[in-house]
């Protein structure tokens, strides 16, 4: 039977601005999947409903778990605040389904459900800031590189228009409302109007009125949505007010506009359209009129487009240069499996593709984890395979971390520590997942205190699963079984594996998935934390 992705936007939060369609899909769904704050918000209409709820940045898990969900014939919603198409769930979730083949008139079936978007709903608190052109624009770098972002912003800044700035700032994302700013002052007054909207409409709301030069001395968060106006917009009696034209589009205090309909639409009664290509200038003589020709604000908007799209970087004597956008790339690479020694050429390469703006980083997994500006990705991997080094993806993959086997003196385990690797190495899952082998019961790569280890001794295989490597609950992972052979170790964990890939919630750490479950492919899971009362500390681990 085939299930149902319900994406629903349910708007600001507060249940009179819900609609009541999203209301209706919630309460046919069987599981909700959201974002935990989204899910406490309308914890009043979930009932006993199965929840799965992730943080913050995990927006592709929760898109990955719906569809799963969905193919094995659930109806399942996913919520977003505001709208589920404006900075929410509804791209990933198509993303997903289109990688998996998915096509619309046999696969699962999807309905998005619009709801109030952030840049409506704080809009309707400050007055009528978004009356003309807008745009919005998120400061958040997380999936969008921050020079793409800097050129949005200037360009909407060079085109005048309003413009509200989602997730402009976070715990440890902290400078770029401050780069945002200085664009803006470049093309802007410093008394521009600006509306700082934080929890539009939900308890905790706040709303302040201010200017772009002192928009920083307020508290700005994740919550906040900045409005900036455009060169019209004004203060009045504490509104913020943006005219729907910029000169003559029609007189307020007159019930009959001066200008039929027909005229209106001539370009002399309208010099703020995109067609104008003069400037109506005021003159001490009132039957002459005086015109300055200018490029035309089409022609304005339709550069800066391009600009953004990429397509132009400078004007020099009418020539085009055309730019590529630099895209940051993330790879790991190792001298190999069960080798940590770096050769000369090596270390050579790897300066050489790093540069001066990217950045290498030596883990504890004993891979170097790279992030390069390029454009050509594919011409990074082969300089890299070309100088024999071991890449593996960087993320929530699964990562296989041996001992140097006393620089090969006890070699008779890594062939299997090579195919573990050859085989899941990199696989994508719910969480990184960590695999040690150790070719020597000293273990003193530390295989026990990894999701899974493997610890060579008398010719076979031990078994351990479940490590807790960090907080004060930290223990090493359980011995579940001796002496497996070698020739059945690599399907044995291959099939752990599998298991939670398939069954795991998203983002869930495997040493909470084997205690959840109970027990993984016939391996039990017992509780060893100590028996003692532990207090929660306070950064809620």
């Amino acid at each position: 039977m085939k299930g149902k992705l319900l994406v629903i936007g349910f708007g600001p939060g507060d249940e009179k601005h819900i609609t009541g369609r999203a209301k209706e899909a919630i309460q046919e769904s069987d599981i909700i999947i959201g974002y935990k704050t989204y899910v406490d918000l309308i914890k009043g209409l979930i009932g006993g409903k199965q929840i799965i709820s992730t943080g913050m940045t995990e927006e592709v898990s929760r898109a990955q778990e719906a569809v799963k969900q969905a193919e094995l014939g659930y109806t399942v919603a996913v919520i977003s605040s505001g709208d589920a198409g404006v900075y929410g769930m509804a791209g990933l979730v198509y993303e997903v389904l289109i990688e998996k083949g998915w096509k619309k008139a046999s696969g699962v079936e999807v309905e998005v459900i619009p709801g109030i978007s952030a840049i409506n709903s704080c809009a309707a608190l400050l007055g009528a800031p978004v009356m003309h052109d807008a745009c919005t624009i998120s400061l958040s770098d997380h999936l969008t590189p921050w020079n793409l972002i800097e050129k949005r912003i200037e360009a909407a800044a060079q085109a005048d228009f309003v413009i509200a700035l989602y997730n402009p700032k976070s715990g440890r994302r902290t400078r770029q409302i401050v780069e945002a700013q200085k664009i803006l002052l470049k093309y802007r007054s410093p008394d521009t109007p600006v509306g700082l909207v934080k929890s539009a409409y939900r308890d905790s709301q706040n709303v302040v009125l201010t200017n772009l030069q002192d928009m920083l001395e307020h508290e700005i968060g994740m919550l906040t949505t900045v409005i900036i106006g455009n060169s019209s917009t004004f203060f009045y009696d504490g509104l913020i007010i943006t005219p729907r034209g910029y000169q003559r589009k029609y007189t307020l205090n007159h019930a009959i506009q001066p200008l039929k309909p027909h005229q209106r639409l001539q370009k002399e009664a309208e010099p703020w359209s995109l067609e104008q290509t003069e400037d109506v200038l005021p003159s001490k003589n009132k039957s002459v009129t005086a015109i300055a020709v200018k490029e035309s604000p089409r022609a304005l908007a339709e550069e800066a487009l391009q600009m953004i799209l990429g397509e132009i970087q400078v004007h020099s004597s009418d020539q085009v240069v055309k730019q590529d956008f630099q895209s940051i790339f993330e790879i790991a690479v190792s001298p190999g499996v069960a080798n940590k020694k770096f050769t000369a050429k090596q270390m050579m390469t790897l300066s050489e593709i790093v540069g001066e703006e990217g950045s290498m980083e030596y883990t504890q997994d004993h891979f170097m984890k790279l992030q390069i500006l390029t454009t050509q990705p594919d011409d990074i991997v082969e300089k890299l395979t070309s100088t024999n080094f071991l890449i593996a993806p960087v993320g929530d993959v699964l990562t296989v971390k041996a001992c140097d086997f006393c620089d090969g003196e006890k070699k008779d385990s890594i062939p299997f520590a090579k195919e573990l690797h050859e085989r899941l190495g990199g696989m994508e899952l719910p969480k990184e997942l960590k695999l040690g082998v150790n070719g020597c019961g000293m273990a003193c790569y530390g295989a026990v205190k990894e999701d899974i280890g493997l610890v060579y001794r008398k010719g076979a295989f031990d078994l351990f699963l479940g490590a807790k490597t960090a907080g004060r609950t930290a223990h090493p992972g359980q011995i579940v079984a001796e002496g497996i052979a070698p020739d059945e170790i690599v399907e044995v964990v291959e099939r752990i594996v599998q298991e939670y890939k398939q069954k795991a919630y998203p983002n869930e750490r495997f040493y909470k998935f084997f205690k959840r479950v109970k027990q993984v492919q016939g391996f039990m899971h017992q509780d060893i934390t100590p028996n003692i009362k532990i207090e929660v500390p306070i950064c809620g681990e």
